[in-house]
């Protein structure tokens, strides 16, 4: 099976394997008119409808049992105006073949996440994001969007048109309609510094405000079992380039984050009693490196090794906390985790439903290994995060409801009454929006 998620047999499965759904029909439209026809017909037909990207969300926000619309036809970039520094693409294009056309063009988006499997409608409607002191999500970086809307007709907003419609599509769960373009704000090409390096739970947490303030993006993963972390600290650099060697990047990238990783996994899956000993071997297998590159390889990299994936926002000032409880419930639970614990931080942006809305955030991402039992642990961390008033990622496993996120969203209201005025009737609705969004 490719990375995308799979639709062999009427069957559409997402790419951690979690999710399954089988839709009345799929269809893979070939252009906006052909979308809007379709989305007239399944309102005609009594069908819900769902758009689909690669299907690397982790929750069930894609699943139908109606039409399934499939993107892969609707993709290339539309137009790169240079006068504004924006680029217009169709909402199927995978983020890395974005990147690497805006590379091609000298140019680039200012962040990014850390892979570029999805699709640029799929991350952006969940709130995909990588970490940046003044950089937020990819979402925050739209300055425009189409969406075919439930009457089927086409809908175009911005700053200037529609305004309270972008206020809120930029990411829109799929509950507003089904986005076919996407327009980016985009910058001249630039060189990032990675500097890579193992750092002490205790040193990272203690130093934490000041290595958050003096990096442009910084990011740490903590082993469980272990006080061990590894750091990444990406800074803008004048250069020269000096990407990571072909060798070096397949033995750090391939060999150890992939293949030895995946090995470890397998013997922490099958004796949870080794996984704290390969913790700590794990956390010390990666040595320090620097490197300087064009900002997506940097900001990426690759996962082959699947796993399912719970995230919560926290305040940003409640991170150093949070990861304390965490780390006092592994210690003191006997779970067995055997993959790190990844945080990021985003500044305050002004998008309804963004896990950033309002307020400097800072990302707790928990993993654990397709197959091996997620629920206690995810449980636990959950009433952590929770407690801290955190926002789970809208792609990531989460068992929040309507009732707990209109608490913690300021402009929760202001997003289900537009969507009431889009979709009264609720064609994009599913089992998922239900839970989170309230009937």
């Amino acid at each position: 099976m490719s990375s995308t998620a799979s639709g062999k047999y009427g069957t559409w499965r997402n790419w951690g394997g979690n999710v399954t759904a089988r839709p009345a029909r799929q269809i893979a439209p070939a252009s906006v008119e052909e979308l809007a026809a379709a989305v007239r017909r399944a309102r005609e037909d009594g069908l819900k409808v769902k758009a689909v990207g690669t299907g690397h969300s982790f929750t069930s926000i894609a699943a139908t049992d109606g039409v399934l619309i499939r993107p892969q036809l609707l993709t290339g970039i539309r137009k790169v105006d240079r006068e504004s520094m924006t680029v217009t693409v169709d909402a199927g294009t995978p983020l890395k073949r974005l990147n690497a056309a805006l590379a091609r063009e000298g140019l680039s988006l200012t962040n990014m996440g850390d892979i570029m499997e999805q699709t640029v409608s799929g991350a952006t409607s969940t709130g995909t994001h990588g970490t940046g002191r003044e950089s937020a999500s990819i979402a925050a970086q739209i300055k425009g969007l189409e969406l075919v809307t439930a009457d089927g007709s086409v809908l175009t907003c911005s700053e200037k048109e529609n305004p309270e419609v972008f206020a809120a599509a930029r990411i829109g769960l799929g509950a507003l309609g089904v986005v076919t373009a996407i327009t980016f704000a985009v910058e001249p090409l630039f060189l990032l510094s990675a500097r890579e390096e193992p750092m002490p739970l205790e040193r990272v947490l203690a130093e934490f405000d000041q290595l958050w303030a003096e990096n442009e993006h910084f990011e740490f993963y903590w082993f469980p079992h272990t006080g061990s972390t590894n750091t990444k600290r990406n800074n803008r650099s004048p250069g020269p380039e000096q990407p990571v060697g072909r060798l070096a990047g397949w033995f750090e990238d391939e060999f150890l984050s992939n293949g030895v990783f995946q090995a470890a996994q397998w013997a922490g899956r099958a004796a949870p009693a080794t996984i704290p000993a390969i913790a700590r071997v794990s956390s010390k297998a990666l040595s320090a490196r620097t490197y300087t590159d064009i900002p997506y390889k940097v900001f990426t990299s690759p996962r082959r090794v699947r796993f399912l994936e719970m995230e919560y926002a926290v305040p940003r000032a409640a991170l150093v906390e949070t990861l304390r409880e965490l780390r006092a419930m592994v210690d003191r639970s006997g779970l067995r985790v055997s993959f790190p614990v990844e945080v990021r931080t985003a500044p305050a942006d002004d998008i309804a439903l963004s896990t950033a809305s309002g307020r400097d955030s800072a990302y707790i991402a928990v993993h654990m290994f397709r197959g091996t039992p997620y629920q206690a642990y995810f449980t636990a961390a959950e009433r952590i995060f929770t407690a801290h008033e955190g926002r789970p990622h809208w792609g990531k496993v989460h068992t929040r409801d309507a009732e707990y996120l209109a608490r913690v969203y300021p402009r929760f209201g202001e997003f289900t009454a537009l969507r009431d005025r889009l979709d009264p009737e609720r064609l994009f609705q599913n089992d998922y929006l239900r839970r989170v969004l309230g009937a």
